[in-house]
């Protein structure tokens, strides 16, 4: 009976850690900002006219499908000086004006998953401010920390300058 005991604990005990484990030392957030001199009408217009991605945007190379909350996309992502990928994310939020957000998953949950977010805030002085992060979870985020800390980041960056530009014309 105590053996029975001690095994259950020590399975209780590995799953606990496991859960630990992948909510700090797997998981990994980046979050850039950029001040738009535009309304978040005009912001969201630019943002969100997927056909055009391939003209202007230097890290979502494009979008397709129906972008409406619990549908799945496929979305084109070319981070500067790495390998792109192309995966079928699900859309979370769609919230016209605010917030576009997906989950993304290599191959199965739990290995390496991203809920992408992108945050409109009305500075309700003409300008809006920009918001794109994302959270990543799962056991290979210590892998590409490096390529998040470094060509994932600068993709943020020159989206968001460019949906910048593209907004205040």
């Amino acid at each position: 009976m105590y053996r029975e005991y001690e095994a259950k604990m020590k399975t209780i005990n590995t799953i606990l850690f496991i859960i630990i484990l992948n909510t700090t030392a797997m998981a990994k957030e980046i979050k850039t900002q950029i001040v738009i001199n535009a309304s978040p009408e005009k912001v969201w217009a630019v943002l969100t006219n997927f056909d055009k991605y391939p003209e202007w945007n230097p890290f979502i190379k494009s979008i397709k499908g129906s972008v409406k909350v619990g549908s799945k996309i496929i979305a084109r992502l070319e981070p500067p000086e790495a390998k792109g990928m192309t995966f079928k994310p699900k859309v979370l939020a769609f919230d016209s004006q605010k917030e576009f957000r997906w989950m993304g998953h290599l191959l199965f949950p739990g290995l390496f998953d991203g809920e992408h977010k992108f945050e409109l805030i009305d500075n309700h002085d003409g300008t809006t401010t920009f918001i794109q992060s994302e959270k990543f979870k799962g056991i290979l985020v210590p892998l590409f920390k490096k390529m998040l800390d470094t060509n994932t980041v600068n993709g943020f960056n020159l989206m968001n300058q460019k949906l910048k530009e593209l907004s205040e014309q």
